[in-house]
């Protein structure tokens, strides 16, 4: 879905030369004679992967030495599911199977094909800038400073074309690694350490690796997500906006991870219930709305793919969606009847319901947890540890919030931000509150005067100078209207 000219977006340059002005369509051509910048992702990527693969297997001879077979078989099937898929999707994303390649297949077979794809982009990093080479395309995109939008345009070499390439297959992989192995690892772990009522370092370092994995992956979800919906405007997260991401991704991994595995030490058999209900219904979530639309099949996904070939990826995209929302906010919304799959309108209301959801969720989890825990937790403060836990997971919403407000890159281009949806609601309660008691009947907001933006229209900037508008009582009552209404719609 995400393919090389979504990459060119995010692409990185530095020491760039404006080499001419102005040209007359109010374009700026940006021209990049330096070296490109060092693909940080892909080792990232590989060295998480290497990481948690080599310490899984010494744990599982580990446990096959003290004869834990089950412990042993599901680290193992945790270790390999996720391994396999990202062989697959390394060699369907470089076309490898049409192509003369034995020796990067065989790697591939050995389950060693992130490794000879971060040297590859190594070795293309190090031999670019020591000859020049014409540039084999153009990207256009809008670049924000201050709410100014300046269209510029980048020529891209073939060098950092390829090496876009390399980054777009490693977020893939990051997001296959982190939701179809890393989290139910650290989950089987940590009900392992639990159960056996001891600390062992390989698996608490396993653990960390898994978290660190995990992390990494929703990290890269979100900026996808924001990659996508922007897709004419050039990225640029801040190093605040990182640290926000993380410890809102982090607090909210981990709390949600913490709170199922205490459930399941309590009710052990209900947790593979709560487990096939979010599975389940993450799934058919998407088909549902898109047999609700009445839509058709994409065929952007392949050329050469038949319907059932079609069907079949799509599934498996839809089990990974599935997968990333057991645990966290996936920041995007699946739509199989548009050519990227991905819903490009923020949806705030179902990103409210599904955190007030899941903390539902995780507040019974714990509950029923404290009601049905285990004498183990005797020397526990378990009062202490429930409320914990929902404060962890209220700061990950809080930092998730703050995000939104201050640090999101392209915040000035919402039609309205965390602070007037949070204002509207709070104001729409007070007045129909009024309303009943002066026994006036409530404005039907279906009927209301609405601010309405296509999914499809661009959004317009905001006004930097400060100006007001003639009547400006009027439209701050149509916006709050919008406001609800676009809740609601998205509800």
């Amino acid at each position: 879905m995400c393919e090389v000219a979504m990459e060119e977006q995010d692409r990185e340059i530095s020491d760039v030369e404006q080499c001419s002005s102005v040209a007359e369509n109010g374009v700026m051509l940006v021209v990049n004679h330096s070296r490109a910048r060092p693909p940080f992702s892909v080792v990232l990527a590989t060295v998480l992967y290497c990481a948690e693969f080599v310490t899984a297997a010494v744990l599982c001879s580990m446990y096959h030495y003290t004869g834990d077979v089950i412990w042993m078989s599901f680290t193992i099937v945790f270790m390999l599911v996720p391994a396999v898929l990202i062989q697959l999707a390394l060699t369907f994303i470089h076309r490898d199977l049409g192509r003369d390649r034995p020796l990067v297949l065989f790697l591939h077979l050995l389950l060693l094909g992130p490794v000879i794809r971060c040297f590859e982009a190594l070795v293309i990093y190090f031999k670019a800038g020591k000859k020049e080479e014409p540039y084999v395309t153009i990207s256009r995109k809008i670049k924000l400073k201050k709410g100014t939008g300046t269209e510029m345009e980048w020529e891209i070499g073939q060098t950092e074309r390829i090496l876009a390439t390399h980054r777009d297959a490693f977020k893939r992989t990051a997001v296959i690694q982190a939701f179809l192995g890393s989290t139910p690892q650290l989950t089987l772990q940590l009900y392992a350490t639990i159960q056996e009522k001891y600390i062992l370092p390989t698996r608490m370092a396993l653990m960390v690796i898994t978290l660190i994995s995990i992390t990494y992956g929703a990290l890269v979800c979100s900026v996808l997500a924001i990659q996508i919906r922007f897709d004419d405007y050039k990225l640029q997260l801040r190093p605040c906006a990182y640290l926000c991401m993380i410890v809102w991704r982090g607090l909210e991994i981990a709390t949600r991870v913490t709170a199922l595995v205490l459930f399941s030490t309590a009710l052990t058999h209900w947790t593979i219930l709560v487990g096939m209900v979010n599975l389940l219904f993450f799934f058919f979530l998407p088909w549902v709305e898109f047999w609700a639309k009445k839509g058709s099949l994409t065929e952007n996904v392949e050329k050469n793919f038949s319907k059932l070939d079609t069907v079949v990826v799509l599934c498996m995209f839809t089990l990974l969606y599935a997968c990333i929302n057991i645990f966290c906010w996936s920041a995007v919304q699946l739509d199989l009847t548009h050519q990227e799959l991905i819903e490009k309108r923020q949806q705030w209301g179902r990103l409210a319901m599904y955190y007030c959801g899941r903390f539902v969720e995780n507040f019974l989890l714990i509950t029923l947890w404290y009601f049905f825990k285990s004498d183990f937790y005797e020397y526990v403060c378990a009062p202490l540890l429930v409320v914990q836990l929902l404060v962890c997971y209220s700061l990950a919403v809080l930092f998730m919030l703050l995000f939104y407000q201050f640090f999101h890159p392209f915040r000035r281009l919402f039609k309205y931000n965390v602070h007037d949806c949070l204002h509207c609601v709070c104001c729409h309660k007070k007045r129909r509150g009024e309303q009943g008691r002066r026994g006036k009947p409530a404005h039907s907001y279906s009927t209301a005067a609405t601010m309405v933006v296509g999914a499809e229209e661009p959004v317009e900037l905001l006004d930097t100078q400060g100006s007001q508008p003639p009547d400006l009582t009027s439209q701050l009552g149509e916006r709050e209207t919008a406001i609800v209404d676009d809740m609601m719609e998205a509800a």
